[in-house]
């Protein structure tokens, strides 16, 4: 309880930042590390991420205070229509709750999604949900009027409008976060583990919101940023992983490496680019595929005319090594092996999935793809009208794609994420449905390396 005697005070909310002002008890001591002086104001600021703690320090200090900051309201909501959860979702909400704060690791298709509404309705908060994509915006507001009988707002493609539930892209919220970072009690991270990129971290910090829960199939990140996440976030409060939950929550699924045999011709040419590439780097005592060993690399090879032959060298090489003609011949067999179910295609890169578009006669989504365009393919592939469908990487996460129980890897990078995220992409579970991923891999040191790396996750043990 606060003293009625003692000097009050009044929180505000300033475009992302937290403003203590008024009569400060005499000596001052013992403020939080968090909190500082601003002397422009003749108060105190801090980042709003600190609203919980800062609330929870002024209660407990027994200091008279006016909370102007907190702009959002309680959001009562049916969850009674829900399906049972499952038992890993029941275990990861009451594990979430415990603390309000916390990520969820949960394979693609698990239910991340029911889980974050489940958190919704216990919450009882104005929400704000962010994803990474206009699809998974487009998507969450789906779900939120299919379950919740909830028209939410939504902030990104060049809408603007906010709602006591609203969903909001990673880049908007970057950009306007700090206007409406007081109008939410919750917060729900989609593919959280975007929040650790350049600059992203920034959005969590601009929010009051004191509940907050992060979804992700893959928390890690190869630059280690995700370390960021536990105090924006909150910790990985709960985990399950693809083998633990295949079989019975999950589609069973197997995985199978093809080989892709080079020609005599594209042997010559691969061979001869890889030595005049390795030779180069060789000769300025660099290793590429180690640390900063590619930017130094790129950057060495710029200074010359040898140094750009050299970095011209890798790029075909690396070509050949993607893109033989023999993987082409072999994605056919196994279309024709699997035409009578839906097969999702991914490249590492557009032009290969052009080519493939083109070639089969496939339709093809990529970053360039319209929205429209991409929400008529992809009910087309849902209904089964188109039942392939080719990819670079804009479905490797997030999406809802039906459904599919075939996967073909015809290029990929080395990333563990990106490999599992594409194997979940199979996995959502169906009567009597076993899933399979192909890993179509030309003969070569390089693409055998990629793949032993992509592949260091439980899921392919």
């Amino acid at each position: 309880m606060s003293d009625p005697g003692s000097p009050l005070l009044e929180l505000n909310y300033d475009r992302g930042s937290l403003v203590l002002q008024g009569g400060f008890p005499a000596g001052g001591g013992g403020w939080p590390e968090y909190l500082n002086r601003d002397e422009r104001i003749g108060g105190w600021r801090c980042l709003a991420l600190h609203y919980r703690a800062l609330i929870t320090w002024l209660t407990r200090s027994g200091l008279a205070f006016r909370d102007q900051a907190r702009q959002y309201g309680e959001l009562p909501l049916n969850a009674s229509g829900f399906p049972e959860p499952f038992p890993h979702q029941s275990e990861a909400l009451a594990v979430w709750r415990k603390a309000h704060w916390g990520m969820i690791e949960l394979p693609t298709g698990a239910g991340k999604t029911q889980l974050a509404l489940l958190a919704m309705a216990a919450i009882a908060r104005d929400t704000l949900i962010l994803v990474p994509t206009l699809d998974l915006m487009a998507q969450w507001s789906n779900v939120l009027e299919s379950f919740l009988g909830v028209q939410p707002g939504m902030i990104g493609g060049g809408r603007h409008d906010l709602r006591p539930v609203t969903v909001s892209t990673y880049a908007s919220a970057y950009r306007k976060g700090e206007h409406f970072g007081h109008r939410f009690g919750l917060a729900i991270f989609d593919e959280c583990h975007h929040l650790g990129g350049e600059g992203f971290a920034h959005i969590a910090e601009i929010l009051i919101a004191p509940y907050r829960i992060g979804l992700s199939a893959t928390v890690e990140r190869p630059d280690n940023r995700h370390r960021l996440l536990d105090s924006l976030i909150g910790p990985v409060v709960y985990r399950r992983s693809i083998n633990e939950l295949s079989g019975r929550y999950l589609a069973d699924y197997r995985t199978e490496i093809i080989e892709a045999d080079l020609t005599p011709q594209e042997r010559e040419e691969y061979e001869a680019c890889r030595r005049v590439y390795l030779d180069f780097a060789h000769s300025r005592n660099l290793a590429p595929s180690s640390g900063d060993g590619w930017r130094r690399f790129v950057f060495a090879a710029a200074r010359s005319q040898e140094g750009r032959e050299a970095l011209e060298a890798y790029r075909r090489q690396r070509r050949i090594a993607l893109t033989p003609a023999s993987k082409l011949g072999i994605l056919r067999d196994l279309l024709l092996r699997h035409r009578a179910e839906r097969v999702l295609i991914f490249t590492n890169d557009n032009r290969t999935a052009y080519e493939i578009a083109q070639g089969f006669l496939l339709p093809i989504i990529t970053h360039q793809t319209r929205i429209s365009e991409r929400r008529t393919i992809l009910e087309n592939f849902k209904d089964g009208h188109w039942p392939f469908l080719v990819t670079s990487r804009v479905l490797n996460e997030g999406v809802d794609v039906p459904t599919v129980n075939v996967a073909v890897v015809v290029s990929g990078t080395a990333s563990v994420r990106e490999h599992v995220q594409r194997l979940g992409r199979i996995l959502r579970r169906a009567p009597g449905k076993e899933a399979v991923l192909y890993e179509i891999l030309s003969s070569t040191p390089g693409e055998r390396s990629v793949s032993r790396r992509r592949r260091e996750h439980d899921a392919y043990r």
